[in-house]
C-alpha cells in the first residue's frame, strides 16, 4: 500500500470514528439505535461530500490561478447559504492574525477592489 492510500485509509478511518462517536451521542440523548450499517453509509456520504468539496475548492483556486485555497474560496462555495458565510465570518472575526492584529470578516485578499465575500454579500 502506497503512503497516499494508507494516508486516505487512516482519515477515512478517523471520519468512521468520529462520526460513529457523534450518531452514539445523538442516540443516547433522543432515546433511538443506530445500526453499524448505517454508521457506515453516514460515514461514506460523508466521504464523498469532502471529496466533491475539495475538488471545488481547488478548481476556484485554480480558476484564480492560485495553488493555495483561501477564504475567498471557502466563502464562493458557500455563495448560497447567507447563514454558513455568516457563521464563517463570526468565525474569521475571532482568529487572530499571524501579525497579531484582529482579523476583519471577509477582508481577504481584495482582487478588482473588492473580495469575494463583499461581492457575494451584495447579490
Amino acid at each position: 500500500m502506497s503512503t497516499e492510500e494508507d494516508t486516505k485509509e487512516r482519515l477515512k478511518s478517523a471520519l468512521w470514528y468520529y462520526v460513529g462517536k457523534t450518531v452514539d451521542e445523538k442516540c443516547l440523548t433522543s432515546n433511538r439505535n443506530a445500526t453499524p450499517q448505517f454508521i457506515g453509509a453516514l460515514t461514506e456520504l460523508v466521504w464523498a461530500q469532502i471529496e466533491n468539496v475539495a475538488i471545488d475548492l481547488e478548481s476556484f483556486a485554480h480558476h484564480a490561478r492560485r495553488e493555495t485555497v483561501t477564504t475567498d474560496d471557502v466563502f464562493l462555495l458557500a455563495r448560497k447559504n447567507p447563514d454558513l458565510q455568516q457563521l464563517m465570518r463570526d468565525f474569521i472575526a475571532e482568529l487572530p492574525r499571524q501579525d497579531g492584529r484582529q482579523r476583519l470578516p471577509g477582508a481577504a485578499k481584495k482582487s478588482k477592489g473588492k473580495d469575494v465575500a463583499t461581492r457575494i454579500s451584495q447579490r
